[in-house]
């Protein structure tokens, strides 16, 4: 059965996001590679995958296709601020089946969005987000959001049902 999974601020081709973040990797080669495989060894041809902004910051949309053709899933890209060098239409032909500039609505109830929305505990939805990446001032997950930038995620795409295992175990 397919799945949906989620994650944000892959960077591809940002090597400054690297020291910026503190990721664990020694160069961008590292980088992407460990991202592929991860993302790869998670998500099945027939999953979708919900990127949640900052896909890539090569200006050479032909690297984009071949990281999209290397990556499994289908894949949907709201965009991030280090997205918008490129419109929604060349986003999807260089491989995204959907592209937003806006956040959408899941399931009738999870906005995902790139950067995090105010939510409080009046209002009937739940974000999920990117953006923020480690920084400290936000959880990974409130009873009201879920970050799922890449450094909160291991590096991975996480299952919808496991973001929300984690959003009811707070409660």
């Amino acid at each position: 059965m397919a799945k949906d999974y989620f994650i944000a601020d892959t960077h591809f081709g940002h090597e400054a996001i690297i020291r910026y973040e503190n990721r664990p990797f020694k160069d961008i080669r590292e980088q992407e590679d460990v991202l592929i495989k991860n993302w790869n060894d998670t998500v099945s041809p027939e999953d979708t995958v919900y990127i949640l902004g900052d896909f890539s910051v090569y200006e050479d949309i032909e690297k984009d296709e071949e990281i999209l053709k290397l990556l499994n899933g289908s894949k949907i890209l709201i965009m991030g601020n280090h997205d918008t060098h490129r419109g929604a239409q060349t986003w999807r032909e260089a491989g995204f089946s959907e592209c937003s500039r806006w956040p959408i609505l899941y399931k009738n109830f999870f906005i995902l969005s790139h950067e995090p929305l105010y939510m409080n505990s009046n209002m009937p939805y739940v974000n999920i987000y990117g953006h923020v990446h480690g920084n400290a001032s936000y959880r990974d997950v409130s009873p009201q959001s879920a970050c799922v930038s890449v450094e909160r995620i291991d590096y991975t795409p996480v299952e919808f049902g496991e973001i929300m295992r984690r959003i009811k175990n707070l409660q």
